[in-house]
């Protein structure tokens, strides 16, 4: 069941027809969509082994799809080659649940990295060092440059992630539970923060969670993944309030 009333005018940067996706025997996506349209946040909520995670490794291609069609900015990334693949990342952002720092490395270090792997946009090395300060400053944390990952709260772990993602000032940013395993407290900040990028970058925002608080803040729309498809899609004022017992058991106290 969907309703595309709420869908805003603005375009669409990912489309999603139609995937399906198998392991053997088991179908974890039956034919789901998905629109997400310019500087919108946009939550998919689903149980554990729904899909979630399938989908997103198939959105930016580290898995191949079965069926159906997925295109990132009018790209069709079934379709790219691996060179053509790895530019079209440069423009996504992709928070990930457990933030993914290298414990090796410092804060700088950490945001440095993907600044040399995209080392021809960014060839000089002044402008390298203003990107770090500056995505730092975004997230509040500057005067964690030269600290060790180690040396970090959880929640600050998840702004340094953030930050490292900011630096390459991605079109699109991708969260994996960015609430998850944090104090409500921070929990708060890193919404407010994702609040904030969104304003402030204009960017469009896929945002994958278990946080009921995190969706009704968050969420412009949400679609709810439930055996393979988007089951229902809606505000969030509109799914919480539904009498479908499926849809009613995600918002139960």
């Amino acid at each position: 069941m969907t309703d595309n009333n709420h869908i805003p005018k603005q375009d669409i940067v990912l489309n999603i027809k139609d995937l399906h996706k198998s392991f053997g025997n088991n179908h974890v996506l039956n034919g789901f969509n998905l629109q997400l349209h310019q500087s919108e946040n946009l939550v998919i909520m689903g149980k554990s082994g729904s899909g979630k995670s399938v989908m997103i490794k198939c959105l930016v291609g580290l898995m191949e799809v079965d069926s159906g069609s997925i295109s990132v900015m009018r790209n069709d990334i079934t379709k790219l080659d691996q060179s053509a693949l790895d530019i079209l990342r440069a423009d996504i952002g992709f928070l990930f649940q457990g933030s993914a720092l290298y414990d090796s490395m410092t804060v700088r270090e950490n945001l440095e990295f993907p600044l040399r792997r995209h080392s021809k946009r960014f060839e000089n090395d002044s402008d390298r060092e203003a990107l770090v300060i500056e995505a730092l400053e975004n997230v509040g944390l500057r005067d964690a440059i030269d600290l060790m990952p180690s040396e970090l709260s959880g929640g600050m772990q998840k702004r340094v992630a953030l930050a490292r993602t900011l630096i390459l000032k991605p079109k699109i940013m991708l969260y994996d539970e960015p609430t998850s395993g944090l104090d409500p407290i921070t929990a708060k900040e890193i919404i407010m923060l994702m609040q904030i990028i969104q304003k402030t970058y204009g960017t469009s925002s896929l945002i994958i969670t278990h946080d009921v608080d995190c969706a009704r803040v968050i969420s412009d729309r949400m679609i709810l993944l439930i055996d393979g498809i988007d089951y229902a899609t809606g505000t969030f004022n509109e799914l919480s309030t539904h009498e479908d017992p499926k849809i009613k058991a995600f918002f139960k106290n």
